[in-house]
């Protein structure tokens, strides 16, 4: 890997509203008996250094399911759940590291080489931000931009973007140089944004 792992600070989006799941805190759903969040910090530690939680409830919950990985809690600084570019922006504001790596709290079988194919790929393209596509066997493809590994130094022109009134992910990505990198299996990539999708992960183990 390109970028020392300990330079490269975890952070696990799990600060929305769940609206889809009807406003349940999604990464607290259970999945095989563990929260989804517990599944996606178990996958992120051997990737990462530091690790954060971005949660705006149930702190005391995201703290024990925290505590074996020395996880710490950050929550958004702008109000009524403004979206996953909130909890990246609190991420780089509370990081002590060159760079950081975002997961959502929903996708419980990311990829063991996450972080280091993402930061092969910034390094090589000396870009800011370096995040994830997936080609189907149809062969279309999928850009799953809440993975996201990107320099902390672009901390400022996030929260100018926010301060706009500016919400979307790609629309702020596309202020800077951002690399796509493909992953062959967008299995590891599933994720749950409502009851039914959960339910269908509890179905299947996933791609091992």
């Amino acid at each position: 890997m390109s970028i020392p792992r300990e330079q490269i600070t975890g952070l696990v989006l799990a600060g929305g509203r769940g609206t889809r799941m009807g406003g349940v805190d999604k990464g607290l759903q259970p999945l095989h008996g563990e929260p989804l969040a517990a599944h996606v910090l178990r996958r992120l530690a051997p990737q990462t250094g530091p690790l954060m939680i971005s949660a705006n409830r149930h702190p005391d919950t995201y703290a024990a399911l925290g505590a074996p990985y020395r996880a710490t809690l950050v929550a958004d600084t702008l109000p009524d759940f403004p979206g996953p570019l909130a909890g990246m922006l609190a991420g780089l504001r509370a990081a002590g590291t060159a760079y950081l790596l975002s997961a959502p709290c929903d996708s419980p079988w990311l990829p063991a080489d996450l972080a280091a194919r993402l930061a092969d790929a910034l390094d090589a393209n000396h870009a800011d931000i370096a995040t994830v596509t997936t080609v189907d066997t149809g062969g279309e493809t999928s850009l799953h931009p809440v993975f996201a590994l990107m320099r902390t130094a672009v901390a400022d022109d996030l929260a100018a973007f926010l301060a706009s009134g500016e919400r979307k992910v790609r629309a702020w990505y596309a202020r800077h140089k951002t690399v796509e990198v493909v992953f062959a299996d967008e299995r590891a990539f599933y994720n749950a944004n409502s009851l039914q999708e959960l339910a269908d992960l509890e179905r299947n183990r996933g791609p091992g």
